[in-house]
């Protein structure tokens, strides 16, 4: 992976033209991509990825934390996997962390020097990502992807179980480097998982496991559970097993999830960067 993050940083001798052509506004980096490999932090624990990101945020803005203590300030939430099936989509639901909760959690861990300002992304907005992340990253900001994970799968590969939030460590033209795990993107891959309603799929073997002949969905009452029929969903799939239906079966049933997707920006409060951060308007709907 290193040697494609360098690959894609450098580029080759037939980009020449393209980057002395428009590349130069499209290239900001927070970290070479070795000092990316010694200085990010991997996963610290179950579904923490966004601790394990405002650990280096901090780190990048030069406040050192504890892993554990920012575990502690963004209050990671874990899935309740002994739970029955209603608890358990609950706990899915809301594993992990919101942006929100980095922000808070960043803002708690520095002991107020950091503050952070979330940027939707859904619905569609007006913007070209890589310029405008280029743009902030020079200026001393540091960028956390908050991404539906399920969406931009490449063919053949397993559809993930979770959302991630990842530390952006650099841009390029049509690259995009993060953190946890060191990886590279292309812009438009980047742009449909920061471009997601909020939602989770959750795989047929995880539902079917947990259910039972006297589980009763209907206390999940919140109208968006209620709006994407959750209950329903699930009483087709059982149906699916009873029947043991020879054609297409559902993989996965939707459920609504409490992330947005979009990009979090980092800075120091006592700073222009932090106060033009606070005032910048949020990026137009297209």
């Amino acid at each position: 992976m290193e040697a494609v993050c360098e690959q894609h940083l450098h580029g080759g001798e037939d980009d020449e033209e393209e980057e002395q052509a428009g590349g130069a506004d499209e290239e900001a980096m927070l970290w070479s991509i070795q000092e990316a490999l010694e200085r990010q932090t991997l996963q610290i624990g179950a579904s923490a990825c966004g601790a394990t990101a405002v650990v280096d945020v901090l780190k990048a803005l030069g406040v050192d934390v504890a892993p554990e203590e920012a575990d502690r300030c963004v209050q990671t939430r874990l899935r309740r996997n002994e739970s029955p099936l209603p608890d358990y989509l609950l706990s899915r639901s809301e594993a992990g962390a919101t942006h929100a909760q980095l922000i808070r959690g960043a803002e708690e861990a520095s002991n107020g020097k950091v503050i952070g300002r979330f940027f939707h992304l859904h619905p569609r907005r007006l913007v070209r990502l890589v310029p405008w992340l280029a743009r902030w990253i020079r200026s001393g900001a540091v960028p956390v992807a908050t991404m539906n994970m399920q969406l931009a799968v490449p063919e053949g590969e397993e559809v993930p179980d979770a959302w991630h939030h990842q530390l952006i460590f650099g841009v390029a033209p049509n690259a995009v480097f993060m953190t946890n795990p060191l990886d590279v993107v292309s812009e438009g891959e980047l742009h449909q998982r920061l471009c997601s309603e909020s939602v989770l799929l959750i795989r047929r073997e995880d539902v079917l496991q947990r259910l039972t002949p006297d589980c009763c969905l209907s206390s999940l009452s919140d109208p968006r559970w209620k709006a994407l029929d959750v209950e329903g969903q699930v009483k087709q799939m059982h149906l699916e097993e009873e029947e043991e239906q020879d054609g297409a079966k559902l993989t996965h049933i939707m459920i609504p999830a409490a992330y947005s997707s979009g990009i979090t920006l980092f800075a120091l409060r006592q700073s222009e960067l932090g106060q033009d951060l606070l005032n910048a308007p949020d990026l137009p709907l297209l």
